[in-house]
């Protein structure tokens, strides 16, 4: 199925329904992610840890046990692709898998010690640059990000589960 330009959704020309601009909001998360990703790599280059097994163990770490599919579903990835990034995060020692109880095929996937003690140094790592900046905005600015916090965090949850975002695209483009 190929997607044309005439299948995809135009960008709101006004505010939906009062939250503010969408499209400057996603530019902002999307110049926080690359800004926090290239100032900790003083202290984690690429090849150290990248950004993908970062994301892998973030959520290893929330949700302990996965398989190899779940954890692809979660993560929006291909199933050989999270397969490739966990065998290279066992071979490094971040990662364990066990056999299921019940179905020897399947593994759960945890956390290794050096795989928390990573995750926690790249998690430190982003707390002191964020906390670094915060402390240089107005108090004022301070307070409306603390309070954005979980409105945020609920928005995030909101794309996360909703599937109809992927099946709406692709059946406007089916459809005659």
């Amino acid at each position: 199925m190929t997607h044309t330009a005439e299948a995809l959704p135009e960008p709101p020309s006004e505010p939906l329904h009062g939250v503010g601009d969408a499209w400057s909001l996603t530019d902002v998360i999307t110049r926080l992610r690359r800004v926090l990703r290239s100032s900790v790599r003083h202290e984690f280059p690429w090849e150290a840890l990248p950004m993908a097994q970062v994301e892998i163990l973030q959520r290893l770490a929330d949700e302990p046990d996965l398989g190899v599919s779940e954890l692809a579903a979660r993560q929006r990835l291909a199933t050989n692709t999270v397969s490739n990034l966990i065998q290279q995060m066992v071979v490094s020692q971040l990662v364990s898998r066990t056999p299921r109880p019940g179905d020897r095929r399947a593994q759960n996937l945890r956390l290794t010690r050096t795989g928390t003690e990573l995750l926690q140094a790249w998690q430190n790592a982003n707390e002191r640059r964020v906390a670094n900046a915060l402390s240089r905005l107005p108090r004022h600015r301070q307070t409306l990000i603390e309070e954005a916090i979980p409105a945020l965090s609920e928005l995030a949850a909101l794309l996360e589960t909703d599937e109809s975002t992927d099946t709406t695209i692709g059946r406007a483009a089916e459809k005659p």
